[in-house]
């Protein structure tokens, strides 16, 4: 470490030593006196002469010496250097302050060890990303900084923000280095990498928090970097690493675990791209940033969109200008993993290629290409950085995803490496099979044929392209077709039944048999708002000087094309309270995965009429000879969780709010509630399809042979009345009261449609079987946990209601036990009693 307070001692000393030099010479020139003999010399004179004359200790030594003859030597935007088993990083002056981007992944996972989840642990799996920057700082070292991009001010004059965010940002030394050598032109500094690149650091192995967290320490010995790679524009690193793991819950420490990790060594764009203005009328994925410069009283949070840098060749630019279709200079080209089986190969690459239509409404032609590795090259690397791949993973994780490499300065995409899971293939079959298998006979097969599997495997590499396009889940998109044109065979083979491929609409479960749609109506596929997404997204505006400039053009663009029809709605995968992109807790019932149409009790009607269908032919068209019913039960369950979703797109209109992002240009509110007469149609959907005991849903026989059994039906019903008895949406409802009067379905209306349907055998005196004695426990419990306010979070005015409501059913409860037969008339008695005992609790006299 560089030691200020020692230098500054020697500058002192120095300072000291030339003061007294050049003071004795002026005394000597006006004395005109002789010397005096040496030995009258002062001796701290002596001393100060000395160091002034003595050249300060280095440790550099002479070029060739640090990089012998012997060295590899691989050149890229900087040189590396193999001598012995030291790497050596020849670090140019020029590139010195310059932002590198730095992306490690896992090259060969641990045998039997992964994370929970499978979180980063297969080879290809992204395990860290870093933008550092070289500086040189006295006493001949370098260090390398993390550079952060979270706040900016591009105000540069005296009296600016910049200069004082840059000091209120100090940029954090991740390393220091002591340099080996300098080349013979002085130009470019030797230093050694290797020990920095052993260590535990986030930099060149695990960067993720969480996951570093679930190891323990890094075993330095059972280490060592493995290889190294230069390219033009990227260096790459193999590196081998050992982790000692933590004990486990139970005691026992598990073994230690040995990763082989990548790092790409990337220099960022000299130039960066000019970013583009997120909008959350349209799905993209985007950076923050804290923006001192938006705000002229304040800070504004600026975000911007994910995206390629798309531009047309110079020649081409009047042409693109002109509105002529051109190939871009640098076009998109995704390569196929070798190791992906050769017969899904194409219907890979044609997910891939099917976006260049998309492409064509920004301009340009051929702008994205798949395509496989050249054979017998030495240069191609699955890992090396120039290269965007789709990795096939030995996975039992049934999942894709399309993560991509960003500029954080402008949110250019450089790279991708699509994770493809094995398994993927099983998810893709229960979906098709749960939700087509009543209209298309090629789904009743244990086994789906190649071409069948081949079709399904293409969607899903579309949609996880356009994640590496930018683009996020559209949840909103299907809920723009109404639901009378999923069922209508020339329409939808036409359109599709939802307008986006990002949206989470698997197939077409609306569609019934006696429609004959064919697979272009059953199938997802690059609709109308994924075109418009890449329009608005990736078409150049030549003549917007910067980033805000285009920011009213963007503008009237979105507001043109939302006015043109309902297929370019998009509704947001975000969580408008959490920001979170993984739980979906939006309010608005039109954002929702797993759904299709306008109408969610018609379209789940429908739904659970094909499920009827599906359910007792399980057995016949998923039998296997010499297998057991494991599979048939698993694909039961997947039937129970098809049925769950039904129920949970119902229930959001229960208390939705839609919300619609506009600017002052647009008419109408950004919030209003569901209608009333739409959420008293939920209760009822409800009320028939899952508070009255779904029996069609048993299968006696199934559970007779497999583990799978009518539980998990009725947890469904549970969770469902817990939600509705909830304190967030009892104050939900309540506030929408207020604000929205006789259009919002009140609390008490809600309560007493739920009380009616679930307790409905108190007014027909019918006996109550099983099934829904358990159910009706639940609905007396959740509102005991709300009167001895065990569940909080309701304010005064809903716990008044839900007294209300518990007194009336207590009355309904006492009375309707009185000729009730033995097991109903206990039932209600329990449950009368244990009502009066939470509203008539006993004093303690103590």
């Amino acid at each position: 470490m560089y030691n200020y307070k020692k230098q500054a001692c020697r500058m002192l000393m120095l300072s000291a030593a030339l003061a007294l030099a050049f003071g004795t010479a002026d005394a000597q020139k006006k004395s005109k006196s002789k010397t005096p003999p040496a030995a009258a010399v002062d001796t701290a004179k002596a001393k100060a002469l000395a160091l002034l004359a003595a050249k300060p200790p280095t440790a550099l030594k002479p070029y060739k010496e640090v990089v012998p003859a012997t060295a590899k030597t691989m050149k890229s935007f900087f040189t590396l250097h193999l001598v012995a088993d030291k790497y050596l990083f020849e670090i140019p002056d020029s590139l010195l302050k310059k932002d590198i981007l730095i992306v490690s992944r896992i090259d060969k996972a641990p045998a039997g060890f992964r994370l929970p989840g499978g979180l980063m642990s297969y080879a290809g799996d992204e395990v860290g990303e870093s933008v550092i920057e070289f500086e040189k700082i006295p006493g001949d070292k370098i260090v390398m900084r993390s550079i952060a991009f979270r706040e900016f001010s591009n105000d540069t004059t005296e009296n600016g923000l910049s200069r004082s965010l840059i000091n209120s940002n100090y940029q954090t030394i991740q390393g220091a280095f002591p340099i080996k050598a300098l080349n013979k032109e002085g130009k470019s500094s030797v230093i050694d990498m290797t020990d920095y690149i052993n260590s535990d650091n986030s930099i060149f192995a695990l960067g993720d928090p969480f996951v570093r967290g679930l190891l323990g320490f890094l075993a330095v010995d059972r280490g060592f970097v493995d290889d190294a790679k230069a390219f033009p524009t990227n260096v790459e690193i193999r590196s081998v690493k050992t982790y000692n793991l933590k004990p486990g819950p139970f005691g026992g420490t598990p073994p230690p675990v040995t990763f082989e990790f990548n790092s790409s060594i990337v220099l960022l764009p000299a130039v960066p791209m000019k970013a583009r203005l997120a909008d959350p009328r349209i799905g993209f994925f985007s950076n923050s940033y804290v923006d001192f410069d938006a705000n002229p009283h304040g800070v504004s949070n600026t975000s911007y969109i994910w995206r390629w840098r798309l531009e047309p060749k110079a020649a081409d630019m009047e042409k693109y200008k002109r509105g002529e279709l051109v190939e871009p200079q640098k076009p998109i080209v995704i390569y196929i993993d070798p190791a992906t089986p050769k017969k899904w190969v194409p219907y890979l690459m044609q997910g891939i290629n099917d976006w260049q239509g998309a492409f064509e409404k920004a301009g340009f032609k051929n702008a994205i290409v798949a395509k496989e590795p050249p054979l017998n090259d030495s240069t191609w690397n699955i890992d090396d950085a120039r290269h965007s791949v789709l990795v096939y993973k030995p996975s039992s994780i049934p999942n894709a995803s399309g993560p991509s490499i960003k500029d954080p300065r402008t949110g250019e995409i450089l790279e991708t490496h699509i994770n493809w899971y094995h398994s993927v293939m099983t998810l893709v079959q229960n979906w098709y099979t749960v939700q087509a298998g009543a209209i298309d006979p090629r789904a009743r097969k244990p086994q789906l044929d190649d071409e069948l599997m081949g079709q399904l495997i293409r969607f899903v590499s579309s949609h996880e392209i356009g994640h590496t396009l930018g683009l996020m889940h559209n949840f909103g998109a299907s809920s723009t077709v109404p639901v009378a044109n999923l069922r209508n065979k020339a329409w939808v083979e036409e359109h599709g039944h939802t307008p986006s491929i990002m949206d989470y609409a698997r197939f077409n479960y609306v569609a019934q048999p006696e429609d004959n749609i064919s697979e272009k109506g059953i199938f997802p596929r690059i609709g109308d708002y994924d075109k418009w997404a890449i329009e608005w997204g990736y078409k150049l505006i030549p003549d917007a000087k910067n980033t805000n400039d285009e920011k009213p053009i963007l503008n009237k663009w979105m507001v043109d094309k939302l006015a043109s029809g309902k297929q370019y709605f998009y509704g947001s995968q975000v969580d408008p309270a959490t920001n979170d992109i993984y739980k979906n807790n939006n309010p608005d019932p039109r954002d929702q995965s797993e759904d299709l149409g306008d109408d969610a009790m018609l379209a789940s009607t429908y739904g659970i009429k094909n499920l009827k269908r599906v359910v007792p032919n399980l057995t016949t068209w998923l039998k296997e000879p010499n297998e057991n019913y494991d599979k048939i039960a698993d694909m039961y369950n997947e039937v129970v969780t098809e049925y769950q979703r039904f129920m949970g797109h119902v229930l959001k209109n229960i208390g939705g709010i839609y919300t619609t992002p506009k600017t002052v240009e647009q008419a109408g509110p950004i919030y209003a509630v569901v209608e009333k007469e739409k959420q008293k149609r939920a209760m009822a959907f409800l009320q028939e399809q899952l508070f009255t005991t779904p029996y069609w849903l048993m299968d006696s026989k199934l559970y007779d042979l497999s583990t799978a059994d009518f539980s998990s039906v009725t947890k469904i019903q549970k969770g469902v009345l817990l939600q509705l008895i909830g304190a967030q949406r009892i104050t939900t409802m309540l506030n929408e009261e207020h604000l929205y009067g006789d259009k919002a379905y009140t609390v008490t209306e809600m309560l007493n449609d739920l009380k009616k349907g679930v307790f409905s055998e108190l007014a027909t005196h019918k006996a109550i079987s099983i099934y829904r004695r358990d159910l009706q426990k639940v609905y007396v419990e959740a509102l005991i946990n709300i009167i001895s306010k065990q569940s909080t979070g309701l304010d005064n005015d809903g716990l008044s209601i839900v007294k209300a409501q518990a007194k009336s059913l207590a009355l309904q409860l006492k009375a309707a036990a009185t000729g009730a037969n033995p097991a109903t008339r206990a039932h209600l008695t329990d449950m009368y009693e244990r009502l009066n005992n939470a509203l008539k609790p006993k004093q303690d006299n103590a």
